[in-house]
């Protein structure tokens, strides 16, 4: 179990046109929610290359939230949404192998109109991540070892950051 002062931070990829919006409704319908999530807005949730994921995480991130439009037929670019699904189990595996557990990173669909969705997901994700404490896995500590993973995608992990 984790330290008690332990707060999480996770770094959400939201698709522009249905998961960023439901985000926005959920901050302006005033849903409560752990403040714990950094929004970065990307175009679809398809576009979200596995090594932003391992950037995120080496960056300081516990963990990782990857949103899009619900398949199969709500992605304004056709297809991304199932472009994520299908990449997100081979993420996973290749998160285990680094000893990450697959709870960290977490694929989900939101629309626009889901602020209340979205609002439960960041607080069951936050919860989740609570318990299981900090990654304590940090770029320098994952160059020093045989791990070989060079930090040359560019991502800001700044508020409200787009890809």
């Amino acid at each position: 179990m984790a330290e008690a002062s332990f707060e999480p931070r996770i770094i959400g990829f939201l698709c522009r046109w249905c998961s960023y919006p439901g985000a926005d409704l959920a901050g302006s319908s005033r849903i409560k929610y752990p403040p714990n999530m950094i929004p970065i807005r990307v175009m679809c949730s398809g576009r979200v290359d596995p090594s932003f994921v391992l950037k995120a995480l080496t960056d300081g991130a516990d963990g990782v939230l990857i949103a899009g439009c619900h398949p199969p037929t709500d992605c304004h670019y056709q297809s991304g949404n199932i472009k994520a699904m299908r990449r997100y189990p081979l993420l996973i595996e290749m998160l285990e192998q680094f000893g990450i557990e697959k709870e960290r990173v977490r694929l989900e669909w939101i629309s626009a109109s889901e602020g209340g969705r979205f609002a439960q997901v960041v607080a069951e994700m936050t919860d989740e991540i609570r318990e299981l404490g900090p990654l304590g896995w940090r770029k320098d500590a994952a160059l020093s070892g045989s791990t070989a993973l060079s930090g040359s995608t560019a991502l800001s992990l700044s508020k409200g950051a787009v890809v």
